[in-house]
């Protein structure tokens, strides 16, 4: 059974369909990422599956279980972690943890879970005191204290340094790792590269690609440049290898060097510019 199963899901806000028919599923153990522009319907379909919004049609299973019946026994297996949360600003981190924790029949050991994200030196520190990336470490701590099969993070690096978002990144392998299921949200591409097992491009509520970032990589171009006569050559193929043979065994035969030599493949960042560019006529 999957983790989490969305057939045909739609949601209209005054008229306008945010989600327009969407259908995609999580195995156990994965990282799943949802990538779109602001207004895509990233959120409104997490905030679906977390059930705080109900659907106006389609079919979604979490956990085996419909979110949108709001039952414990799914609340106490899934974690969340919001865009935007504020925890109660005169409370320290590790009360804070505390008070979570028991919320949950079988949370994971507070202290673990302050050095799971790095808070540590910031154990005994009022809320009010942290900085917005130790603020988002500590979002990321409460959805991980009740030990869940099941995290949302929405956008759970933003306002991270690069060494706190690598550090963000090895604990959330180390959670796949320990079987549980991620689905992630982020306008970091890098990050889904580096993270997803698999991505689902929304754009104006539809699903337009889905697969594995290899897969969606590979589904470009690779670009050849070098610099001939003083001008640059950029030349797109679906070919490189055989390309690339015929470019240099000439520049051999002729005695010459290809200058400035360089075989790039597109990164996830360009498949999804491209995807987001493929408008409709």
């Amino acid at each position: 059974m999957a983790a989490v199963d969305v057939r045909g899901l739609r949601k209209s806000y005054g008229g306008q369909e945010a989600v327009r028919g969407i259908t995609f599923a999580l195995a156990e153990g994965e990282v799943f990422c949802l990538l779109g522009p602001n207004g895509a319907g990233k959120t409104t379909t997490i905030e679906i599956l977390e059930g705080y919004r109900t659907r106006d049609a389609g079919d979604v299973s979490v956990l085996g279980l419909d979110p949108q019946r709001r039952d414990r026994a799914l609340r106490e297996r899934i974690g969340v972690v919001l865009q935007h949360s504020e925890s109660w600003a005169n409370v320290t981190v590790t009360e804070t943890l505390r008070i979570f924790a028991g919320y949950y029949r079988r949370p994971r050991d507070v202290d673990e879970v302050v050095a799971l994200v790095g808070l540590d030196a910031k154990r005994d520190a009022r809320v009010k005191t942290l900085s917005g990336g130790q603020k988002r470490r500590l979002d990321l701590a409460l959805a991980l204290v009740g030990d869940p099969d099941l995290i949302f993070l929405d956008e759970p690096t933003t306002g991270f340094d690069p060494q706190a978002r690598r550090n963000a990144w090895e604990l959330v392998r180390g959670l796949r790792a320990l079987g549980k299921t991620i689905l992630l949200t982020t306008h970091y591409l890098d990050e889904a590269q580096q993270l997803a097992d698999r991505v689902a491009v929304l754009r104006d509520g539809v699903i337009v690609s889905e697969g594995t970032p290899s897969e969606l990589m590979a589904s470009s171009r690779t670009e050849i440049r070098y610099r001939e006569n003083g001008a640059v050559k950029v030349i797109a193929t679906d070919e490189p290898t055989r390309l690339l043979h015929e470019l240099t065994s000439r520049a051999v035969a002729e005695g010459r060097e290809l200058e400035e030599l360089e075989v790039r493949r597109s990164s996830l960042e360009d498949v999804y510019l491209d995807l987001l560019d493929d408008t409709p006529e």
